[in-house]
């Protein structure tokens, strides 16, 4: 104590004689009680602490919670609830007409057949089913879904599914040749964004799935640090597949801004709402809505400051990155290379080519996957073990993933590379010269997104939806995007496609303050509701719609047309 300054003393001594006054002043003050009624009230005290953190501190925002039962309370109000479910109906009632693209004298099978269909009439019936299809796709016209559609791969892919339909990888010991694809399939891809000797990863069943499995993977990490409420810090155009992961594993999805400008996540927000709950960082490359591929570098030097893993969604974008310098279109690193990336997620049945179905997860070192697993050791069936989400897999979307890689090859990848970025750059510039719109920000692989100051964006969805173009309808802010695949750029749609924008723009122009009619204006009107339950209502209505076998009344007596009944705007709001 020799060191300690007298001031130091002098002040910690008055500091403790303040203490000792205050104790003795709340002594007198409980004298006033019988000691039962302080041991109640130390124990209600203690159940409100408890009760308030609980009510404070869980997935869902307070703000959003109070919002949520502000509503319910206002539907709650006879004249306004009735007025509002009235509305409601109206809707889901066209959503439901509009799904049913039957042919009259039509009828669902609600029952297995009394004796067994022939190979002919099974076959016969499915042209029907595939006369219902909507076709446009051929032509180019659809945003994204269709990625490749060459002829000769798609017997290939046939094939080799057939070869493999019975097979199981949860069985490795019977279809060991299945074990051993899967395995090949996750080296290519490590090999590919540039693992190292302990990359690591497993083939899932899409971009849901291998987003989920990071995830989960990432919570369990989190609770091993004895985080007890993990969260995910994500920018706001992260993919849906987010939000699912945090509400299936009870997690809290933090949203980040995005720069209004670039559309690329703001990293100093994300710096700042990295906290001790913080699991797990994520950036896309590119993010679905707008094409725009987020900083990872900048997120990646953030993650090794924060020490937390960065997980990298190249869903989309993946099998074009990853070719891109080699096309001549180069890209800063985007991958394993950087330090804080610790797991990619790259979907093979988009820009891989391979039949839908299929994704891979990637880790940076093998003791990652393993909070990725799952294992039952005690059931009574035996030690369950499973890799992820499912159990049974299909051994056939291995193989055919498998050959789509290898059929395809480096040069086969770098080509169709270079004409997806060619075609998609195209048609970028060309839509820059069109007034009344906007390309948002700088879209360096395959997805274009518009917007208008002049007028509803959605008016020119519907436009071009009426000359047979399918786009995807995206909100806050409202925008349309195209998808470009290499069956876009093996059909050359490019100057098709503008010249319609360029006609529908310029009709719009004419009346720019004109309404918004059609599933665009119910989409636009979705955006602007403050009751965010109500679009989950019908969504879960669209949702129940997809397994309805009930015929409405006006579809019973008419001709549906398969490529013009179904409310196309709507659902690819929905589906992505």
């Amino acid at each position: 104590m020799e060191h300690v300054p007298e001031w130091v003393c002098v002040v910690a001594e008055h500091a403790w004689d303040a203490v000792e006054d205050a104790l003795q002043d709340v002594d007198k003050y409980l004298d006033l009680f019988p000691p039962w009624l302080v041991v109640l009230g130390s124990v209600v005290m203690t159940l409100a602490a408890c009760w308030l953190h609980g009510f404070l501190w869980q997935s869902e925002s307070l703000l959003s919670r109070c919002k949520n039962t502000f509503f319910r309370l206002i539907r709650r109000i006879p004249y306004v609830g009735a007025t509002i479910q009235r509305k409601l109906n109206a809707v889901l009632d066209e959503m439901a007409s509009s799904l049913f693209t039957i042919k009259e004298g039509s009828h669902y099978m609600t029952k297995l057949p009394v004796e067994s269909l022939s190979h002919e009439a099974v076959m016969g019936m499915l042209k029907e089913y595939k006369a219902i299809d909507n076709d446009s796709w051929k032509n180019g016209q659809v945003s994204g879904t269709v990625y490749s559609g060459e002829e000769e791969l798609t017997k290939l892919l046939v094939k080799v599914y057939g070869e493999f339909a019975w097979s199981n990888p949860l069985h490795p010991d019977v279809f060991p040749g299945v074990r051993k694809m899967e395995a090949e399939i996750v080296a290519m891809c490590c090999d590919l964004f540039h693992g190292g000797p302990d990359s690591c990863g497993t083939v899932t069943s899409g971009g849901t799935e291998s987003i989920l499995m990071a995830c989960k993977a990432y919570r369990d990490l989190a609770y091993e640090k004895g985080i007890k409420h993990p969260e995910i810090v994500a920018p706001v155009s992260a993919h849906a597949a987010f939000d699912k992961a945090a509400s299936y594993f009870g997690m809290r999805l933090v949203h980040i801004p995005l720069d209004p400008c670039t559309m690329k996540v703001d990293v100093k927000a994300m710096r700042r709402a990295i906290s001790k709950n913080t699991a797990m960082v994520v950036c896309s490359t590119p993010q679905f809505a707008h094409g725009i591929i987020d900083p990872v570098e900048e997120v990646s030097k953030l993650a090794m400051r924060s020490g937390v893993p960065l997980h990298m969604d190249a869903c989309l974008g993946g099998f074009l990155i990853a070719f891109m310098d080699e096309a001549g279109f180069p890209l800063p690193p985007l991958d394993f290379r950087l330090p804080g990336v610790c797991s990619i997620s790259a979907d093979t049945h988009k820009y891989g080519y391979a039949p839908k179905g299929s994704s891979v997860l990637l880790f940076k070192e093998r003791r990652l996957r393993h909070y990725q697993f799952f294992v039952a050791p005690d059931w009574q069936g035996g030690i369950y073990a499973s890799p992820s989400v499912a159990g049974s897999r299909p051994g056939g979307i291995v193989a055919a993933c498998w050959a789509a890689l290898v059929t395809t090859g480096r040069s086969g990848y770098v080509e169709a590379t270079r004409s997806v970025v060619e075609t998609t750059r195209e048609i970028e510039k060309g839509l820059r010269k069109i007034p009344g719109i906007f390309v948002f920000g700088e879209p360096l692989v395959s997805v274009i997104a518009l917007g208008s100051k002049d007028f509803d964006i959605f008016r020119l969805s519907n436009a071009l939806h009426a000359r047979g173009w399918n786009l995807n309808t995206l909100q806050f802010p409202s925008s349309i995007h195209l998808c470009v695949t290499w069956l876009h750029a093996r059909l050359r749609v490019g100057p098709r496609f503008l010249c319609d924008v360029r006609e529908c723009v310029a009709e719009i122009m004419k009346n720019p303050e004109a309404k918004t009619t059609g599933q665009g204006a119910i989409y636009g009107m979705a955006q602007t509701i403050p009751d965010r339950s109500l679009v989950t209502e019908l969504s879960y209505g669209y949702l129940d719609c997809l397994y309805n076998t009930d015929i409405p009344s006006d579809k019973r007596t008419q001709i549906t047309s398969g490529s013009k009944a179904c409310s196309s705007e709507f659902q690819n709001g929905l589906v992505h």
